[in-house]
């Protein structure tokens, strides 16, 4: 059995709230688009159990489908529920086509609680107090990503009392999408703001690890290095994919896992810890290095909180790490030697490429196919300009 796909412009985040209750009561399944061009291989109909189609190119591949099932998308909001200390009311301020931007859609139809719709990928820090302001639910949630979030502790820093206010009204901050560096938490939660650290992607239904720990009923375990996630909330499969599908969602043990393609680790009370793409793994000199450990680790230094760290070729060494940013006047030195104390000496980035924005997918990610691309190139300073939005 089948039903009709609905594809809806979320450029206006009220129409696909209103699909996604549609959806969720039975009604047509819902695709988010941010474009007016329908593409012409977006089938009309789906399979039965699909509610929700979010398209993702993620951020190194070609685009995909994630479909989703109303039942998948309404176990996640009840494990963030459980998880989180209960239902409340929600501000939207990220796109609504991505699997974020939809959760907080769906908990709050879940909760019956109507949504502050902010939207879009740039928080100004007046915008994120007058949506503030307009929560009626003692229960307050938001969900951003780390530029987001930098935006807003960097306001309230600066002496920006309202921003302080607006972030410590919350019962939790959910930040994802990518990696959040330490110093960023440490300073936000010094602010009084409760941070959650969310990990998950559109194939997990979105975030399904709060700091670490699986929530509800989601399984996480580490196979031969690669995280792989069971739970009610994974998606169904790739749409009109079969073969990607089979690769992605595997049966072990009687559960059925998606495969995420991130490197981790689990400590001894099952915790776990992300560190990095299986594919980000370079051989520099006949040492590996980890892109995504240097990355972390320039992140961590002062006004590098954007940088992205890709691969280069060399003559010499084979293949280097070498770091994107819109910083300018960077201590490239002092980068090369924190780096280095942190992950080796083969880890310290070759250069240093500055641009005047990080080209992001359309999930919000930086886009590292067009950075990688960008750094071939041979670009080194900031005549190397990329084109994007930035995030935040």
């Amino acid at each position: 059995m089948t039903r009709t796909l609905l594809p809806v412009d979320a450029r206006d985040p009220r129409a696909v709230l209103e699909a996604l209750r549609d959806a969720l009561a039975g009604g047509p399944a819902v695709a988010p688009r941010t474009s007016d061009v329908v593409p012409a291989d977006l089938p009309r109909e789906v399979p039965l159990p699909v509610a929700l189609v979010v398209e993702t190119s993620g951020s190194s591949g070609r685009p995909k489908r994630v479909a989703l099932s109303g039942e998948a998308v309404l176990a996640g909001a009840a494990a963030a529920d459980g998880a989180l200390g209960g239902p409340g009311q929600w501000v939207l301020a990220l796109p609504a086509h991505y699997v974020a931007g939809t959760n907080v859609l769906v908990r709050s139809v879940a909760a019956g609680t109507a949504p502050v719709l902010l939207g879009g990928s740039h928080v100004e820090p007046s915008a994120f107090v007058a949506a503030t302001d307009r929560l009626e639910h003692p229960t307050a949630y938001v969900s951003l990503v780390p530029a987001q979030l930098a935006v807003l502790v960097d306001a309230a820093e600066a002496g920006d009392a309202a921003v302080a206010a607006a972030l410590r009204r919350y019962a939790a901050v959910l930040v994802g999408g990518q990696a959040t560096p330490a110093g960023l938490l440490d300073r936000a939660r010094a602010s009084g703001v409760r941070v959650v650290r969310s990990y998950g992607s559109s194939e997990t239904g979105g975030g399904c690890v709060y700091d670490g720990v699986p929530v509800g009923r989601t399984r996480v375990a580490v196979v031969d290095g690669q995280v792989e996630v069971a739970g009610p909330s994974l998606a169904e499969g790739y749409l009109g994919d079969d073969e990607r599908t089979a690769a992605a969602f595997v049966v072990r043990d009687g559960l059925r896992w998606y495969r995420t393609g991130d490197a981790g680790r689990l400590d001894d009370a099952g915790r776990l810890t992300v560190t990095g793409r299986l594919d980000d793994v370079v051989v520099s000199g006949g040492e590996k290095v980890s892109l995504g450990v240097v990355e972390r680790l320039v992140r961590e230094l002062p006004g590098l909180g954007d940088a992205v760290v890709v691969r280069a070729s060399h003559e010499r060494w084979g293949e280097v790490p070498v770091v994107v940013t819109t910083a300018r006047d960077v201590d490239r030195a002092g980068l090369r030697a924190a780096v280095a104390a942190g992950a080796g000496r083969a880890a310290a980035p070759d250069r240093v490429v500055v641009v005047e924005a990080v080209p992001l997918t359309p999930a919000g990610k930086p886009d590292r196919v067009a950075l990688t691309r960008l750094v071939a190139g041979g670009a080194t300073g900031p005549e190397a300009a990329a084109s994007g939005d930035v995030a935040g």
